[in-house]
């Protein structure tokens, strides 16, 4: 089945020439010109990809990508952001708001194309992705996480925080640092919600609950080491 490539960008013409190299390449392009109106239809039918331009009605690029990096379900979807600014600053922010990757105006579609191909490939490796030690499996495209092949029942946030600390791999991760990559970057709630969702993660995890390690004065990681 081909892959299905959404394009939000406000330009008709700059849409027809990604468009049309896109289908040509095999993949089912959605296009949109309207920030707020491809959030409400990716969300009924998520695509595989999307190429997101920063300036847009309605509501923007950083804007589009908080939203989608929030959600439980799709927080993972690719996201290229093509856009005219080529300042440092904003493609940090870009970055850091989730974009996986970002190509400045004007482009070469060739390079977009491998850009596209490149990620999509990168994201299905990570969707076959599992976490094992000592019994305690996580299956990150499943969002299921098993002791001795029993399943956990955690919570989305449980899951999430769990697979950040996983994703860090020994790293430790302040409860800031969490908290943007849980519950987003426009949080701004009390950080000791991470405590609290923590002990109720350790709670559940039951005889794996030291695999998550409190580091006094800094944060969390994931401890695998005997």
């Amino acid at each position: 089945m081909a892959a299905k490539i959404m394009i939000v960008e406000d330009d008709p013409d700059i849409c027809e020439v990604l468009s049309y190299n896109m289908e040509q390449e095999g993949y089912d392009v959605q296009i949109f010109h309207n920030g707020q109106k491809a959030i409400d239809a990716l969300f009924k039918s998520p695509p595989d990809l999307v190429l997101l331009d920063l300036m847009l009605p309605g509501l923007n690029g950083l804007e589009f990508t908080r939203i989608v990096r929030r959600d439980n379900i799709i927080g993972n979807l690719p996201v290229i952001m093509l856009t005219a600014r080529s300042e440092e600053m904003d493609i940090l922010q870009g970055l850091e708001t989730g974009a996986d990757d970002y190509i400045t105006k004007p482009f070469r579609p060739k390079e977009v194309i491998a850009r596209v191909r490149a990620l999509l490939r990168r994201h299905h490796r990570d969707d076959d992705k599992v976490f094992s030690f000592n019994g305690l499996s996580v299956n990150f495209s499943k969002h299921q996480v098993s002791a001795d092949g029993q399943l956990l029942d955690l919570t989305p946030k449980e899951f999430l925080l769990l697979k950040a600390l996983i994703d860090a791999k020994g790293r430790v991760l302040s409860r800031d640092q969490l908290l943007d990559i849980v519950w987003g970057f426009d949080y701004y709630g009390d950080p000791r919600t991470v405590d609290v969702h923590v002990r109720r993660l350790r709670q559940k995890l039951g005889d794996w609950a030291n695999v998550v390690e409190t580091v006094k004065g800094f944060g969390y990681r994931i401890k695998i080491e005997e």
